[in-house]
């Protein structure tokens, strides 16, 4: 059904699943603020319904599930279809990665009686969104002796947080005449964590006390951090939004709200006629680089070992599995808000409570950087959800020349696939606290489920 009010197709009763299925988002966003720990829960849920990792197979056959597990920061999951893998599968790909800031790897240092640690931004941040807010510090360090020690101060509910400070507003006549992007400076953005001095320390004493409180909890020396990850994260669990509890709250929709809703499609997932596939990649907020990205050759490479086990070992058969492949980009879209409705075309907008959001393509200005879906795929999709009354909307990333944005699609579409982008309509995006709409939650789950039963 297309660009109707969700809300208004579920009963009272059904309603009740809608908001059951969304304890469980916030629960996975509220313990997955870190790619590392949405991969985590992933396997976690993932084993629970039946998945071994590819490793664990010699051959495979239909109705098998896996995963493959990269760097505990890029995952990918599959459950093996009754028709040739290299006849096409059936894909959702989301990314884990949101916006935040990263410590920098030599971090720590005092300065007129405070410990603080220095930062680097990540991803598209309105800088002073991010002062004068609850943070946590979550991630790993890594010993030389390979030694993996978890860091996670500030989401348990004894725990202290931590901040960023900002200038008071009775000594900020020049600071409030800077433009929005230079408010706050990227340099600023250091985090304060403590303020207490080491006794019978000569020098940098509380610099001192910070090193001996991390020693004890965590065992680890200063020079350790050269060897961490550790990002900095709002502090906090997602909470319901709004007094009818028809929305959540939370950090990092963007885009881990589809990468639950696919996931737990796919989890629904028994015995299809052509392999299904969620693939959770990392670093998509800053161009999906790297070996855990999306453009890493990770996924081809999982499909050639499938193929493998299933005794075809060819590079034409990975390259036809992939070609023949379609795909769901499943990424968030900028919802329309009633106080900025000017950087919208509103016959082309997304909004919250109508569905599934597709972009037929996106990017900026002159559709740079964008995928191009063609029309004979969305023609296809369109009749799948339509005939399974799954509703949905269509939309672009606001006015043409207002801004823009991209997603992982334009990447698997260099395989020769059919890839469009379909997600769920968010306010705040990229804030530490966005907001989406349950109905859409539960919309893109059912979408995504149909998707890969159907198409």
């Amino acid at each position: 059904m297309y660009a109707k009010l969700a809300w208004e197709k579920y009963t009272d009763e059904q309603i009740k699943d809608v908001m059951a299925f969304n304890e469980g988002y916030k629960n996975f966003i509220t313990n997955g603020k870190t790619e590392r720990l949405c991969v985590k829960q992933s396997i976690e849920l993932a084993k629970e319904k039946g998945f071994k990792e590819l490793s664990e197979y010699e051959t495979l056959k239909p109705g098998d599930k896996v995963y493959v597990n990269n760097m505990n920061k890029n995952i990918a999951l599959f459950v093996v279809g009754k028709q040739p893998i290299e006849t096409g599968m059936r894909i959702l790909g989301a990314h884990i990665d949101s916006p935040r800031m990263d410590l920098k790897q030599n971090p720590l240092y005092e300065s007129e009686g405070f410990a603080l640690l220095d930062t680097h931004y990540y991803g598209g941040v309105k800088k002073y969104q991010w002062v004068t807010i609850p943070l946590s510090l979550i991630g790993v360090v890594v010993k030389k002796d390979g030694t993996v020690i978890d860091v996670n101060i500030g989401e348990d509910e004894n725990d202290p947080v931590v901040g960023i400070s900002d200038l008071l507003i009775h000594l900020s006549a020049d600071q409030m005449k800077k433009d929005a992007s230079k408010v706050i400076e990227g340099e600023d953005l250091d985090v304060t964590i403590a303020s207490i001095p080491l006794k019978d320390s000569e020098k940098e004493a509380v610099k001192a006390n910070v090193l001996k409180i991390l020693k004890e909890k965590y065992d680890f020396e200063e020079e350790d951090f050269l060897s961490a990850e550790i990002e900095v994260v709002p502090s906090g669990k997602a909470r319901d939004y709004g007094i009818d509890r028809s929305m959540v709250a939370g950090y990092g929709h963007d885009d881990r709200v589809c990468a639950y809703t696919s996931l737990m499609a796919l989890l629904q997932v028994n015995n299809p006629e052509y392999t299904s596939c969620c693939i959770l990649v990392d670093k998509e907020e800053i161009g999906s680089v790297g070996a855990t990205g999306a453009q890493s050759l990770f996924f081809e490479n999982t499909v050639a070992e499938l193929l493998a086990k299933q005794g075809t070992d060819s590079f034409v058969k990975t390259r036809q599995a992939l070609a023949n492949s379609k795909m769901l980009s499943s990424d968030v879209s900028a919802g329309v808000d009633p106080l900025y409705l000017s950087v919208n075309d509103k016959k082309n907008a997304a909004y919250l409570g109508k569905g599934i959001v597709f972009n037929k393509y996106t990017g900026s200005r002159g559709k740079s950087g964008s995928n191009d879906a063609n029309a004979e795929y969305m023609a296809e999709i369109r009749n799948v959800l339509d005939s399974k009354n799954v509703y949905y909307q269509t939309a672009e990333l606001g006015k043409v020349d207002q801004g823009g944005g991209g997603t992982i699609a334009y990447i698997l579409g260099n395989y020769n696939m059919n890839v469009i982008d379909a997600g769920v309509a968010v306010l705040n995006m990229h804030a530490p606290m966005e907001i989406v709409s349950k109905v859409d939650v539960y919309e893109a789950y059912v979408a995504y489920l149909t998707f890969l039963e159907n198409i």
